[in-house]
């Protein structure tokens, strides 16, 4: 709580406490000077262990869970002050109002009695406040958090497309070059993926089916170029299509696979990729050639790896396994999303 609000959170207090003492106080509901004076004196022998109360015993003691101590303090508190508001009448206050005629009209008993309600009830009232602002700021900070989270989200979204697009154009090139009458096919293709590339990708989840189309799509696409079909398998077991998941959470990995793999070796290229949803289990893995005499272990991590670590760090927290293996002839990525 600021200062600004703990001074409100006092005066509303202590004016609306003032209210119902002087209400209290009061025999024929008409306040005279007497009572007011009365009212303002015994509440400021009950502001001191009220604020010993909220900044001393509730910060210290009690919000730090030892309460057998808070408790024991919290009664010698209300002890002390009934005494010393029984001392203020009998012997204090005549000096400050001559004029008037003051006595300590409660017994200690009902003095303690009447401290001891204020202090726990005052007591619900601070923490409940404190609880309130509390929350506020976590849902503040969270907020803050979630925007940030959004933001990097957006960066790295941002990031994937020109490389996705780079890729693909790249492939309709290769194609251009090659004369080749499926460049037309190829644009269409294109074209629809790019759609969901840019459009249908902007939301916070899709299903699993609309994610698998888009890699299915982007398989054909690239098959335009490489006529290996036979050696690029795609196999999916999934039980629920509804299944939500990140938006383009899996595009970089294939296309890896794609641009590192085959780049490494003609001769003998092969991406295997499954893809198995069982009980709510995700488990992806991707296997493509690898050959260390033609890539570098930093180029195949490539752009498409680095995203999906900081995506996954962010959309899944804690909550996911991503396991990076490579051999000399092959290159292996497998993740797995588990239950949050």
């Amino acid at each position: 709580m600021t200062f600004r609000n703990t001074v409100i959170f006092n005066l509303v207090l202590w004016i609306c406490s003032f209210t119902i003492f002087l209400f209290v106080f009061t025999e024929n509901g008409q306040p005279k000077t007497i009572d007011i004076i009365y009212t303002g004196s015994f509440l400021a022998t009950i502001i001191v262990p009220v604020l010993i109360n909220f900044y001393l015993l509730i910060p210290k003691l009690l919000k730090k869970e030892k309460y057998l101590f808070y408790a024991l303090a919290l009664v010698v508190n209300i002890f002390v002050f009934t005494q010393f508001n029984i001392w203020f009448f009998d012997h204090f206050i005549d000096f400050v109002f001559p004029d008037y005629y003051f006595i300590s009209y409660h017994s200690n008993i009902t003095l303690f009695t009447i401290f001891s309600v204020f202090l726990i009830v005052t007591t619900l009232i601070k923490l409940s406040v404190d609880w309130f602002y509390f929350n506020s700021r976590e849902n503040r900070e969270l907020k803050i958090k979630n925007q940030q989270m959004q933001s990097e989200l957006t960066s790295l979204r941002s990031q994937i497309n020109p490389h996705f697009l780079f890729n693909s154009l790249n492939v309709i090139y290769a194609l251009a070059l090659e004369k080749k009458d499926a460049i037309k096919d190829a644009i269409v293709q294109l074209s629809d993926i790019l759609r969901y590339v840019i459009y249908d990708s902007s939301t916070k989840h899709v299903t699993l089916k609309e994610e698998v189309t888009l890699l299915k799509n982007y398989i054909e696409f690239q098959q335009f170029r490489h006529q290996q079909s036979d050696n690029i398998t795609f196999n999916c077991n999934i039980d629920d299509e509804n299944y939500p998941i990140y938006p383009m959470l899996l595009l970089p990995l294939v296309e890896n696979s794609f641009k590192y793999g085959i780049k490494g070796d003609i001769d003998h290229t092969f991406i295997h990729i499954n893809l198995i949803l069982k009980d709510k289990e995700f488990m992806f893995d991707i296997e493509n050639n690898y050959s260390e005499s033609l890539l570098e272990t930093k180029e195949h991590s490539g752009l498409g790896l680095e995203n999906i670590k900081k995506n996954l760090e962010i959309v899944y927290p804690k909550c996911h396994e991503l396991n990076i293996s490579k051999t000399k002839d092959t290159f292996k990525v497998n993740l797995k999303i588990l239950q949050p």
